[in-house]
């Protein structure tokens, strides 16, 4: 016998990616576009702070993080965010993706006002949004987020029966795959809305970093501008981007203070702590801030590359923030296939990261080009791209 709930589930995006492309041999040299794993170097500081601390693999570490790591995020967040969140308010993780399931685990209601609770989730998203929503016996709402909505859900449209059964709103900014970034005025009006229909909002923001010029707006921000419970957001934050330590695992969560309760009490039986030298590379991940922006230019200058030589590519919006390029193409399975057969240039198509509704698939149309290639190695790819889907 098995869950019902996740017996529709489609594979998971990479081996729909490997059964689409792995038994065809690629038609060049290989360039793999897919993943967003970072290949930027990390600080070079990292390997002196495990060696220094080495010897903590031999005791087991603190659940929720050491009392200075967990400092060192609420440090970070007062300089980013200029709000005040204590460390009895923050939790560690393994990485972005545990607390964004475990919150739904943590958090959710079973009913709400006797009915079936509702979970909205951008469409396109990140999956672990909709584990999330079904692990906690939630609907999943799929919310369009395409280029009429700024690429950002409209959650606000979404009838009033499905948003008085929400509990839970996931949004990320800049968002994933599209590299939006949700303003001050979508924040208030996703947290006003909030407030209304009484949900929580889980604010996933580990490509805050990574952006343009301004620094995206946070959800922690705005809700302490509007003065909104604080039980009202909860953030989901990582290195792996913002310091290229994406086999760190270290991440971290902010709560409100019931809402850090039950999180803690459920990481304190299920979760798996993050080592001690860990989180002492952790500690100094978030106290620096020169690694960050050198990071960060790089990407920009990447940014400017792409917008160059995408120019003229009808639908061609360059990201705000992130790292992925979101390329309108006729389908994207098949611009997939006929990159890697064709030119050996591997992407992931947008139909993987979306949701059939209504017979629509948001991403269908769409290729996910993830910019972690050096920059030039990144540019030639680009041009082979545009010359073979373009012209």
């Amino acid at each position: 016998m098995f869950p019902e709930r996740f017996s529709n589930l489609p594979a998971y995006a990479f081996p729909r990616l490997r059964a689409l492309l792995d038994s065809r041999a690629p038609g060049g040299p290989v360039v793999n576009m897919t993943i967003g794993e970072p290949r930027h170097g990390f600080p070079d500081w990292v390997p002196q702070v495990l060696a220094d601390n080495v010897e903590g693999f031999a005791k087991y570490p603190p659940n929720d993080g050491t009392p200075e790591l967990l400092e060192a995020i609420s440090q970070w967040i007062a300089r980013r965010y200029g709000v005040t969140i204590g460390a009895d308010r923050i939790m560690t993780l393994n990485g972005s993706r545990e607390g964004l399931y475990n919150a739904a685990m943590a958090l959710l209601p079973e009913t709400k006002a006797g009915k079936t609770p509702t979970v909205l989730i951008p469409n396109p998203f990140y999956q672990v949004y909709m584990i999330g929503a079904l692990s906690a016996g939630a609907e999943p709402v799929f919310v369009p987020a395409t280029a009429q909505t700024g690429f950002l859900p409209d959650y606000a449209s979404l009838p009033d029966d499905v948003l008085d059964r929400a509990t839970a709103a996931y949004i990320c900014s800049p968002s994933n795959p599209q590299g939006a970034v949700a303003d001050r005025d979508y924040w208030c009006e996703l947290i006003a809305l909030a407030e209304k229909h009484d949900f929580t909002i889980f604010s996933d923001e580990c490509y805050s970093e990574i952006y343009r010029s301004t620094p995206p707006v946070g959800a922690l921000e705005v809700a302490a501008e509007m003065g909104a419970d604080p039980e009202r957001i909860v953030i989901f934050q990582s290195l792996s981007k913002r310091s290229n330590l994406p086999g760190l695992r270290a991440g971290f969560l902010a709560a409100g203070p019931e809402s850090i309760i039950r999180l803690r009490q459920l990481r304190a039986y299920s979760g798996a702590p993050v080592p001690l030298p860990l989180q002492k590379v952790a500690e100094r991940a978030w106290n620096d801030e020169t690694h960050v922006t050198e990071n960060r230019a790089l990407y920009q200058a990447k940014f400017t590359e792409a917008d160059r030589v995408l120019n003229g590519v009808p639908g061609y919006q360059g990201p705000e923030g992130g790292f992925f390029l979101w390329l309108p193409v006729a389908d994207g399975e098949q611009a997939a296939l006929d990159l890697w057969t064709e030119t050996g240039i591997r992407v992931l198509p947008g139909a993987y990261l979306s949701r059939e509704v209504n017979g629509e698939i948001p991403g269908k149309r769409y290729i996910r080009v993830a910019m972690v290639t050096p920059k030039e190695e990144m540019a030639q790819a680009l041009i082979t791209l545009r010359n073979h889907l373009y012209q």
